[in-house]
């Protein structure tokens, strides 16, 4: 994974007294472990009310009314105080392909510039947020009966304590003349779009340009973290171009970070930590190396049949990868796979599942446009095998030639007791999907089952039986670990939101739909323009929003060139995926960079490759509409 870390004492230059910095260090970590401690029992919590809901409702028969509105108060305080702690531990996701190549001298500037930026956002925000978490105060929730500022005090709280583990980062710089170039330099280049805000505004949408664009990608590629790049793009847009109240901001970054299915995601990064952990992990990879480890690029194919079969049981991307990485990575880098390759793959994967149900995309686009759900669900699953097959093909492709000498392959007795020892752990997927179908929990409360399910599961059979390899001094490190990602992971989403909602107020939706209503050729070109379209979309909206936004538009565009709505859904679906985990600018890929704790600047090449073969997967569904509706 990047780090924003400082190179010290760079060019022989004087930094800081010893006694100044240990002084600065001890300070920054006593605060340190006492937002770790919070936001590591903040996941218990969450575990323990959102099971709690399912025994009620469904042993019980009597509903906590008040579970959900608990758990996504609970929800917003683990996602802030999750950033903080990964702001801490410089763990919020940086593109560093361009600073890891530069001089020491200057990737020590670009570090700090990295630290500045982010500080600057945070003090841009401060204020927003606490005008935000203030009005919130009027409101009372309807279950619980309190003012929602219990809830919206997050946000102020959270950016402060970023803003406090920012300003501390440099103050502990081993060179001043370095940190103090590197903050004039922000200041410098904000108070230039400032002065220049007057000619700005006349610009119209070609602000969109220059703002999420040149600004977010100058971001991106300085080194600045993700979330604050398109944070201070968004800000920038706003703020200088536009009458907006900056406070509306921080509620679509609210929105965006604390929606309740995204509380899947934390949950399912500790399912992954707690099965790794216990043991099942290693034995069901055990098993499926003792079926495919023979085989060239094996368990790269067991990768791709696991998002295909778990994709859907929460209803976020990042969740499915979460339940997915922690189980197969540690085996497959053992055996000699790249990292870059394999969040690339990780990455790509997540693209290939969008409309595999239940998908909550699947069922937004019923609801927007009229598109029955349950054809919308028939329809979605071939499209993806589709997509499936062209990365395993790629895959073939790229370990045609790997060297399998050392590899011998499994007896019928082996693969037997493999399986044996395995069966406890191979059961988890389908308890969980059992769970959603049969309706007994809901896709965010069902990765507490799986939790539930691990923990004894695991400590009974394996930690106690099997491998004896139980700790309980790993589980509160554990617990910190999910609030680090898990914050860094929503706090990305929350600004990629912010940043969509600035893009979809401009107007730029309508003119797209317009645009797109005259084109020649009729369906083809309509659907090859909606192909690049929704690819370029896919990279800074989310799948939701987007469909919100442009389906009401689209869809009736759609149908009167002649297209199926259906095929066109899954169409959309897919290219929207493709741009979801295409850097530079795909959230998703990212996401999946700090699941894999790999830096993004790893994947870069081998993704393209996945990429491609995806797009390939898409043009194949488009031409053959047979694929999406001809099981309905």
């Amino acid at each position: 994974m990047a780090h924003a870390g400082l190179s010290e004492g760079v060019g022989g230059e004087v930094g800081q007294s010893p006694r100044r910095r240990q002084l600065l260090s001890s300070i920054e970590h006593a605060l340190g472990t006492l937002v770790e401690i919070p936001a590591a029992l903040l996941v218990v919590a969450e575990i323990v009310i959102l099971f709690a809901g399912v025994v009620a409702r469904y042993a019980l028969h009597q509903p906590l009314i008040w579970s959900d509105e608990l758990a996504s108060i609970l929800f917003l305080w683990l996602a802030m105080l999750g950033a903080a702690v990964a702001f801490r531990r410089a763990e919020h996701m940086r593109m560093t392909a361009i600073v890891a190549s530069a001089r020491p001298a200057m990737r020590a500037y670009l570090d700090l510039v990295a630290t500045a930026a982010a500080l600057a956002f945070l003090i841009l925000i401060a204020w927003p947020a606490y005008e935000y978490a203030y009005e919130e105060s009027y409101i009372t929730t309807p279950a619980l009966q309190i003012s929602n500022i219990w809830r919206a005090a997050a946000l102020p709280v959270g950016i402060a304590l970023m803003a406090l583990f920012a300003f501390m980062r440099l103050a502990r710089s081993g060179n001043w003349r370095t940190m103090i170039s590197a903050v004039l330099s922000v200041v410098l280049i904000i108070g230039i779009f400032w002065l220049l805000r007057g000619a700005l505004k006349p610009l119209g949408n070609l602000n969109l340009i220059i703002f999420f664009v040149g600004v977010a990608g100058f971001c991106v590629f300085a080194g600045v973290p993700i979330a604050f790049g398109f944070g201070l793009a968004t800000y920038g847009y706003l703020a200088l171009t536009t009458g907006t109240p900056l406070m509306v901001l921080v509620g679509r970054m609210d929105e965006g970070m604390s929606h309740l299915i995204l509380l899947s995601v934390p949950l399912f990064v500790f399912l992954g930590l707690l099965i790794e952990m216990t043991g099942m992990a290693r034995a069901m990879v055990a098993f499926l190396a003792s079926l495919l480890g023979h085989v060239r690029g094996g368990l790269h194919y067991v990768l791709v049949g696991a998002m295909y079969l778990v994709s859907g049981i929460s209803g976020s991307k990042a969740a499915d990868m979460a339940a997915v990485a922690p189980v197969l990575f540690p085996e497959m880098k053992a055996r000699g796979a790249k990292p870059g390759d394999l969040v690339a793959l990780l990455s790509a994967t997540g693209a290939q599942t969008e409309t595999i149900p239940p998908s909550l995309v699947l069922i937004t686009i019923g609801s927007v446009t009229g598109v029955s759900i349950a054809a919308l669900f028939t329809g979605g699953l071939l499209p993806g095998l589709v997509l499936a097959i062209t990365l395993s093909a790629l895959v073939w492709w790229r370990y045609r030639h790997e060297d399998l000498r050392h590899v011998t392959r499994a007896s019928g007795g082996e693969i037997a007791r493999a399986f044996a020892i395995a069966l406890p752990a191979i059961a988890l997927p389908f308890v969980i999907r059992y769970a959603v179908v049969e309706g007994i929990a809901t896709a965010t409360e069902v990765s507490t089952i799986g939790i539930v399910y691990a923990f004894v599961v695991g400590y009974l059979i394996y930690g106690l039986l099997i491998y004896r390899n139980f700790d309980w001094r790993r589980i509160m490190p554990m617990l910190v670990e999910t609030a680090c990602l898990s914050g860094a992971i929503l706090l990305i989403i929350g600004c990629a939101t912010g940043m969509a909602w600035g893009l979809t107020q401009s107007g730029f939706s309508r003119t797209l739909a317009a645009a797109m209503t005259g084109l020649p050729g009729g369906s083809a070109t309509f659907i090859a323009v909606s192909i690049v379209a929704f690819v370029i979309l896919g990279s800074v909206l989310e799948g939701i929003p987007a469909i919100v936004l442009f389906g009401p538009l689209l869809f009736p565009i759609a149908r009167a060139v002649g297209v199926h709505e259906v095929h066109y859904a899954m169409i959309v679906i897919l290219a929207m995926g493709i741009g979801l985990f295409a850097p530079p600018f795909g959230v998703g890929y990212y996401a999946a960079c700090a699941i894999g704790r790999v830096d993004p600047a790893e994947g870069i090449r081998p993704i393209w490759g996945y990429l491609m073969a995806l797009m390939v997967g898409l043009i194949i569904v488009a031409i053959f509409p047979w694929i999406s509706i001809g099981f309905l």
